[in-house]
């Protein structure tokens, strides 16, 4: 087995979770997303690329802690929720922004939540600090459900 040294391990991992965070940014708001009606807390637009870039570096620490625990049992468990999470994660944009389809959005969502709450499980018992790094994700994710919920409630009987 090749044993890769943490700080190597954390540059791959920022760069995989980043490149996959990317392609959720092909997907940007458009005329369609400012015509919708906010809920009264949607923060200013500023706020999500920097808490995103934040929570995304803090993920793929978490990632990279739990990488090399190479002979824990449940690390192919943990790396592929943290895989789903990602995908999860990428999709949301698309549905969003792309389809506008902001409940095929919420649903997935409330998966990608259910993931990252099993990621925080199953990554506390392989190693505490890097279920702590997620945490601030799960918290935010709670946020955007109600963002995303309360946007979809403001314009559910419009079409495109």
């Amino acid at each position: 087995m090749i044993v890769l040294p943490f700080p190597l391990v954390a540059t791959i991992s920022l760069a995989l979770t980043l490149a996959v965070a990317s392609s959720g940014s092909l997907f940007r708001p458009d005329a369609w997303y400012e015509r919708l009606r906010k809920p009264r807390l949607m923060p200013p637009g500023w706020v999500f690329p920097v808490v995103w870039t934040v929570l995304y570096v803090l993920m793929a620490l978490a990632a990279a802690e739990i990488f090399v625990h190479y002979d824990a049992p449940l690390r192919p468990w943990a790396l592929t929720l943290y895989a789903l999470q990602l995908i999860a994660n990428a999709l949301w944009s698309w549905l969003f922004f792309e389809l506008h389809r902001p409940l095929w959005a919420l649903w997935d969502l409330m998966l990608l939540w259910l993931l990252v709450l099993a990621c925080i499980l199953v990554f506390a018992a392989i190693e505490t600090r890097a279920a702590l790094l997620l945490m601030p994700y799960g918290f935010w994710l709670l946020i955007a459900l109600y963002l995303n919920a309360a946007t979809w409630v403001l314009n559910r009987k419009e079409r495109r």
